[in-house]
C-alpha cells in the first residue's frame, strides 16, 4: 500500500454503492494507514447515485466533491495518479428506463475519462465493466471465463447496458493498445451489502424490502434462474488488486462463485427474516425477462491464479449483515 501514499485518486459515480465504498475505504485508509494521505477527487451529478453516501466526507481535509455530468468534457488541474470509472446505471429496470442516458455514460463518459488520462502521469485507470456483458451463457459456458465471448442481443431491453458495456471495453483496451494508458477492466458479479438502495430495484433489494416491510417476497419468474452474490467487503478486495496489478488491457471476473437460485435466494432471505410468505406473480414490467440469462456464475480461476483473489464471505453472513442495516434504516416498518 506504500506505492498508494500521496496519490491523487479521480472516481466517478462516487455517490453510488460501490463508488462510495472506495471513497470510505480511501478515507480510513489516510487516517489510519498512510503517513502521506491520498487526494481524493469524486465527481457524479447523483442522478442515481447518493449525496448522503458521501456526506460524511464532505469536511475531510483531502477529498473534493465535484457535482458535474461525466458525459461532458472532464477538466481536472494538477495531478491524477489513479481513475476509477465507477458511474453509470446498473440497475435493470432504471436502464431500460433511461437507454440513452446508460449508454452515454458508460461510453461518452468513459471516453472522457480516458482522455483526460493522457493528459495526466496515470499509474492506474480501473473501468467497471459488467457481468452483463456475457449475456445468457450456454450450459456448457457456467461458470464463465473471461475468455467467453458472450450470448448478447444487441436490440432487446437490456442491449443498452450490455452492449455499451462491451463497447467501453473495447475502448478501454483500445486506448491501452494505442497509447499505453494502463486501462485495467473488471466484470463485477452481482456485488451487494449494506448501502445498497433498498429502492435500487435489484432482487437483493427487493427481496429484503419487501420481507422486512410486507412480510412478502415477490418472484417474478418461476425461481429457476440462478445468480451469485459477492459482498462488497471480497468485491473491493478483488477490484482493488485488479487496480494496482501490472495486467494492463486484461478484464478480470470479480464475484463469489456460489451459485443460486432464485427461490432459494428468496427461502434465505425469508428464513433470515421470519414469518415471511414467497408469491409467484407476473412482473409489471411486460419485457421483465426478456433476455433475462437463465445462469450466471463466474470462473474465478483467473483472479484466483495471478491475483490471490479468494472471497471469504458467505451468503448467509453478507446477506445478515445487509438485512442488519435495512432493519436500521426500516425502524417502524419491521415486523420480526
Amino acid at each position: 500500500m506504500g506505492d498508494l501514499e500521496g496519490t491523487t485518486w479521480l472516481i466517478s459515480g462516487g455517490g453510488g454503492f460501490i463508488g462510495s465504498y472506495f471513497l470510505d475505504l480511501l478515507s480510513v485508509c489516510n487516517e489510519r494507514v498512510f503517513r502521506r494521505p491520498c487526494r481524493v477527487l469524486c465527481i457524479d451529478n447523483f442522478r442515481t447515485g447518493l449525496a448522503a453516501r458521501v456526506r460524511h466526507l464532505a469536511d475531510k481535509e483531502h477529498f473534493h466533491f465535484l457535482q458535474a455530468d461525466i458525459t461532458k468534457p472532464v477538466t481536472i488541474l494538477g495531478d491524477v495518479h489513479y481513475i476509477i470509472h465507477a458511474a453509470g446505471i446498473a440497475s435493470p429496470p432504471i436502464y431500460r428506463q433511461f437507454p440513452l442516458e446508460t449508454i452515454a455514460v458508460n461510453v461518452t463518459g468513459l471516453n472522457n475519462l480516458l482522455e483526460l488520462a493522457l493528459t495526466k502521469d496515470i499509474k492506474s485507470f480501473l473501468f467497471f465493466s459488467s457481468s452483463e456483458i456475457y449475456g445468457d451463457p450456454s450450459p456448457e459456458n457456467i461458470p464463465t471465463p473471461e475468455d467467453y465471448k458472450g450470448n448478447v442481443s444487441c436490440t432487446g431491453p437490456r442491449a443498452c447496458y450490455d452492449e455499451s458495456k462491451r463497447l467501453g471495453e473495447t475502448l478501454a483496451v483500445s486506448y491501452f493498445r494505442q497509447y499505453r494508458l494502463p486501462v485495467k477492466i473488471v466484470r463485477p458479479f452481482n456485488i451487494y451489502g449494506p448501502g445498497l438502495h433498498p429502492e435500487d430495484r435489484r432482487v437483493l433489494p427487493d427481496f429484503s424490502r419487501g420481507a422486512l416491510l410486507e412480510k412478502k417476497i415477490r418472484l417474478f419468474s418461476d425461481g429457476t434462474p440462478t445468480r451469485s452474490f459477492c459482498y462488497i467487503r471480497d468485491g473491493l478486495a478483488g477490484f482493488l488488486a485488479v487496480l494496482i496489478s501490472d495486467y494492463n488491457g486484461e478484464a478480470f471476473n470479480i464475484g463469489n462463485d456460489q451459485e443460486i437460485s432464485m427461490l432459494e435466494l428468496a427461502r434465505l432471505v425469508a428464513e433470515m427474516v421470519g414469518g415471511v410468505e414467497i408469491e409467484f406473480q407476473q412482473s409489471p414490467e411486460g419485457d421483465y425477462l426478456t433476455d433475462n440469462p437463465r445462469r450466471r456464475c463466474p470462473d474465478l480461476t483467473k483472479a484466483r491464479t495471478l491475483l490471490g483473489y479468494r472471497p471469504q464471505v458467505s451468503l448467509e453472513a453478507g446477506l445478515r449483515r445487509m438485512l442488519a442495516w435495512y432493519r436500521d434504516i426500516y425502524p417502524g416498518g419491521v415486523r420480526a
